[in-house]
């Protein structure tokens, strides 16, 4: 995350502990549940949530997992996260600060999820953050992406750059959601759909 944007996070959670209002908003509710009827699996191993920010995906997540691992750049965003996913059995809340805090020991996700994430990275950083995802993603591995399509004043790069870099990892691509406030990609190693995995068809 360029640290040119920390002002505009830290001036964000300063002002509120939920500036984009994501625990009541419809929209916010909604896109977290297309994305949790998104994943290809029922139940992950290890997930691994980047700009996790106030924790409420974080929250849904450590239901269908194992253990999450979740993180932020901002500090006032994990104190909101902590106090609301922190006392979950299976979640881990870490400040990181992206590519260079990749937990790169930490290998075989089977579930890495970039919510509005990666629009904030500049190009050469978001490139990089793409390859820390294919060394990290477990050989059962499913990456997520979901991010706001329309255009705002603190954005680095355009949300279809960022879903185009993930593309180029070469990964099967299960599910392509677009609406006109924000796009859903599924990609996975095993690029067989949800019911041919369940031998349907």
């Amino acid at each position: 995350m360029s640290a040119a944007a920390r002002p505009y996070f830290d001036a964000l959670y300063e002002a509120s502990e939920d500036p984009y209002e994501v625990r009541r908003r419809w929209y916010e509710i909604r896109k977290r549940e297309v994305l949790l009827a998104a994943l290809p699996q029922a139940r992950y191993r290890r997930a691994y949530e980047p700009g996790c920010g106030t924790g409420e995906l974080t929250m849904v997540l450590s239901q269908r997992c194992d253990q999450v691992l979740s993180s932020d750049f901002s500090p006032h965003a994990l104190e909101v996260a902590r106090a609301r996913a922190g006392t979950l059995p299976n979640v881990r809340l870490a400040q990181q600060t992206l590519p260079g805090d990749w937990p790169r020991d930490e290998r075989d996700f089977d579930l890495i999820v970039l919510s509005e994430l990666g629009y904030f990275l500049g190009r050469e950083e978001m490139g990089r953050v793409a390859e820390c995802c294919l060394r990290s993603l477990a050989s059962d591995g499913t990456l997520v992406a979901c991010d706001w399509r329309a255009d705002f004043a603190q954005r680095s790069l355009p949300t279809q750059e960022v879903h185009a870099a993930l593309a180029a990892l070469g990964l099967p691509r299960l599910v392509f959601h677009e609406e006109d406030d924000f796009v859903l990609q599924v990609w996975a190693r095993d690029g067989r759909s949800v019911a041919q995995r369940e031998g349907i068809r």
